[in-house]
């Protein structure tokens, strides 16, 4: 147990965990009453979609050039600046929501502006762990961070839609619980503040130079088992990663339920996506199997969610499908910045992060266009079978790559 929160020690990244974690909470808030106002203003599955598309948008576009701001640049500062970006777009459309005034334009264009604050943010955010914390601790913190934002998880949909319920469930229900977000990143910046700079150890910044993106993607091609991690994460990105569509159908269409049910589910999966963290936060070396593995058992519990007949039912699988996907994205996460070059840790995580978050709006669409017209419980089982069946293939190729470069090794050595 001790092992599993070894990064709490460091007075630092205890308290950055403090205001991330009332931040991350704010996330959910945000999503969930996002979801719910615009079922509100539309009715539409396939609206749902796009704007889930529209905000993971900016991660597939801007995340390369985050992640060399995030190597440009002190991290610290440039956290502080992010926190800005991101607060303006969700008091602007808590306070559109508010008034009674908001339209599916508005939520389209603030959710990708929020989203480009997010795909900005995010290398930066995921690279200062680094600084905080001493090597051997590194995994155990990026694990705890991944707990931290499913703690979010846990609490901010249930509670987000227990608020909205409470003030009536309608459109100005949501500009409250979505202004919530909007003060949540105070928090951070208060931690930020708090931090003993003298305890850092920043990252050596690099000098500009053209091709720095061209050098990254370069680099990761070079690594079979980061082209694996990376491949991976894209089908439960773009599969995997759409609960917010999902659970929303499956909550009023298929079961006939209302804000709080629908909440309810996302605080329930987050109970195995944090179990699915602290169990990677236990783990003292991952291991690229165990994504692999993972990754497949994520895909046999999405398709069995699709398939169960009532509203307990579905909500009694969710957590494994947490668990799993947790499991498979904290563990990648940690795996690609421990054997990562430090010189191209934020570009690399950029990458990551791009391939992981961005490839959501090509599946988002897709996804709920699929339940709108066949129905949520077959967006479930084929976006299950299409991650599965994509992490399959390509832990395959891996393992037959590895064994042709072994056999290589092993006859030059012979000769």
């Amino acid at each position: 147990m001790k092992a599993m929160f070894a990064s709490l020690a460091n007075r630092n990244y205890r308290i950055y965990a403090a205001g991330a974690l009332v931040s991350n909470v704010g996330t959910w808030l945000q999503s969930t009453a996002q979801a719910w106002l615009v079922l509100q203003l539309t009715g539409s599955g396939t609206a749902l979609g796009a704007t889930v598309a529209l905000q993971l948008l900016p991660s597939l576009l801007f995340s390369p050039i985050a992640g060399v701001l995030a190597d440009r640049f002190p991290k610290r500062k440039l956290m502080v600046w992010m926190q800005f970006v991101m607060a303006a777009p969700s008091a602007f459309l808590g306070c559109l929501a508010l008034a009674g005034v908001a339209e599916p334009w508005h939520v389209y264009i603030l959710a990708f502006l929020f989203g480009t604050g997010r795909a900005l943010e995010a290398p930066t955010r995921q690279s200062f762990v680094s600084e905080m914390v001493e090597a051997k601790h590194l995994s155990n913190a990026i694990s705890l961070n991944s707990a931290s934002f499913n703690s979010g998880r846990l609490i901010g949909p249930g509670l987000a839609g227990l608020l909205i319920a409470l003030l009536g469930s309608g459109v100005d229900a949501t500009g409250w619980v979505i202004l919530g977000n909007a003060l949540s990143y105070s928090f951070v910046l208060a931690a930020l503040a708090l931090m003993d700079g003298a305890k850092l150890t920043p990252a050596e910044v690099t000098t500009r130079s053209r091709g720095q993106i061209r050098d990254a993607v370069r680099y990761v091609r070079s690594r079979g088992d980061l082209m694996l991690l990376l491949t991976c994460v894209f089908f439960l990105g773009m599969f995997g990663m759409n609960f917010q569509i999902t659970s929303a159908l499956m909550a009023t269409e298929t079961f006939g339920k209302g804000a709080g049910e629908f909440g309810i589910l996302g605080s329930i999966m987050a109970i195995g996506s944090l179990a699915g963290a602290l169990l990677a936060a236990g783990r003292k070396r991952p291991r690229l199997r165990f994504v692999v593995g993972a990754g497949l058992l994520f895909s046999a519990a999405q398709i069995t969610s699709g398939l169960m007949p009532t509203y307990v039912s579905y909500a009694a699988v969710l957590p494994l499908v947490g668990l799993s996907i947790l499991t498979t994205v904290t563990t990648a996460n940690a795996l690609l910045q421990m054997t990562s070059a430090p010189s191209m840790r934020g570009r690399v995580v950029s990458l990551y992060l791009m391939v992981f978050i961005g490839s959501a709006p090509l599946g988002s669409p897709l996804i709920g266009f699929i339940g709108e017209y066949m129905g949520a419980r077959w967006a479930l089982v084929i976006s299950g079978l299409a991650a599965g069946t994509g992490i399959a293939v390509a832990g395959l190729l891996y393992a037959r790559m590895r064994k042709i470069r072994l056999r290589s090794i092993i006859r030059r050595r012979r000769s």
